[in-house]
């Protein structure tokens, strides 16, 4: 029997780690788990490692260590067509930095098909993004933001020394909690590089516009709680501008449906998601507008009912209408109903359970200055608004949780105890 896991976020890492303890350990069942990164990142803090607040060699997972450490096979790939008939997926020819091939196309087959490849960000076909504006997607394009960032910091801090008007801007389009924590992380990274040597920086020299084209930020968030981001950002110096539609990006440059002009040196877009326009229609499976594919109530594909979808990825409506929302925590349910399923179809079971998505709340980490947020569903009778120190103790149990899944009690409190020593011993910021 082979399971086949399609994506090595936190929903495709999770379901790995659990059918490889559960089959793969005991050589029931063959699992791989297929990703185009060699390493894993929780997805949430690629704000961080933009910022340098998060150094991506001491946090991320090599797949590979992870796979061997938990009983099933990882390779490395970009899934590029499923076959149902013949139930075998193909992945696309591998090649290194300078284009040469390093894999061919390889050919794997499935009994039990699992894509969790998660989102990447909308550009909405807005002219010019994609071409000018940095993404937060992957962390490679994390890197490339805290590379530039550096490099652009180095340069005011000496223009600085003869320019009394320098400055450095940053254009941020999306106030969903990317866009606005990323403003926050980076105040953080903007005070503290004047500790390591770059004595010319001034807090007003750094100038943060996050365009919202709604009416508020953090739209799917209380209106308290937006409204508590927007002021805490606005006294950060950040300048927050609603109801701004970007209709068009040049060099540097956001343009609005008004025509205004948006300079800044650096430009990114952190708004809406989608799955990758390269999945559309792959194996005849039901997709929606955003390219997510259709499922029933057991995460299985409305089409076919050996191939599941979870996380970003997967259109799954609640039992008002909605569609279950692309969070981390979303992820994390699906990965556990899932593999409860999983196991059921392993046993030749038909009575598998459809998914109930519990909101727990949402939290928005504003760097060291604030953490705001809610709790819901079980955790509290109706939903509480929380802010400060517990807010931000249960943001960072959020990550905790996805670690637990990952390597279990023993090895996460070791984590934290590592965290707890490099806080005292390695910079705050990552400095190259």
């Amino acid at each position: 029997m082979d399971i086949v896991i399609v994506g090595g976020g936190a929903g495709g890492a999770e379901l790995a780690t659990r059918l490889g303890h559960k089959f793969g350990k005991r050589k029931k069942a063959n699992i791989t788990l297929i990703d185009r990164n060699n390493t894993h990142l929780w997805k949430p803090l690629l704000h961080e490692v933009a910022s340098g607040s998060l150094d991506m060699g001491v946090d991320s997972l090599s797949y590979r260590a992870h796979a061997y450490n938990h009983h099933f096979k990882f390779k490395l790939g970009t899934l590029s067509n499923v076959d149902r008939e013949k139930k075998e997926i193909t992945l696309a020819p591998l090649a290194d930095e300078d284009g040469k091939e390093v894999l061919p196309e390889r050919h794997l087959p499935y009994d039990i098909l699992v894509l969790a490849l998660g989102s990447v960000t909308n550009d909405f076909g807005t002219k010019g993004v994609r071409e000018n504006a940095i993404f937060l997607d992957a962390p490679k394009q994390a890197e490339k933001f805290h590379r530039r960032l550096l490099n652009g910091l180095l340069k005011l801090n000496r223009s600085a020394l003869t320019n009394a008007d320098a400055g450095y801007s940053i254009a941020i389009v999306g106030g969903g909690a990317t866009g606005v924590e990323l403003s926050a992380e980076l105040h953080n990274t903007f005070n503290t590089m004047k500790a390591y040597g770059l004595s010319e920086l001034k807090s007003e020299q750094l100038k943060i516009s996050l365009i919202e084209a709604g009416p508020r930020i953090l739209p799917a968030l209380p209106e308290r709680i937006s409204g508590s981001a927007h002021k805490e950002l606005v006294e950060l110096g950040v300048q927050v501008r609603t109801n701004t539609l970007v209709a068009e990006s040049k060099p540097n440059q956001f343009i609005t449906k008004e025509g205004e002009v948006i300079e800044a040196d650096i430009l990114v877009w952190a708004a809406g998601i989608k799955v990758p326009d390269s999945f559309k229609g792959m194996a005849d499976l039901e997709t929606n507008r955003i390219n997510q594919w259709q499922v029933k109530g057991t995460l299985q594909t409305t089409v076919d009912d050996t191939i599941y979808a979870i996380g970003d990825c997967c259109a799954c409506q609640m039992p008002d209408g909605k569609q279950v929302p692309p969070r981390a925590q979303s992820a994390h349910q699906m990965a556990t109903h899932a593999y409860k399923n999983i196991c059921k179809q392993m046993a030749g079971r038909t009575d598998l359970t459809d998914y109930q998505y519990v909101d727990y709340g949402s939290l928005v980490n504003l760097s060291r200055y604030s953490t705001v947020g809610s709790l819901m569903g079980n955790l509290t009778r109706g939903s509480m608004i929380i802010e400060g120190r517990i807010a931000r103790f249960m943001y960072v149990s959020l990550y905790r949780m996805h670690q637990l899944a990952l390597h279990g009690w023993f090895k996460t409190g070791l984590r934290m105890l590592s965290d707890s020593i490099n806080k005292v011993i390695r910079p705050r910021l990552k400095l190259h």
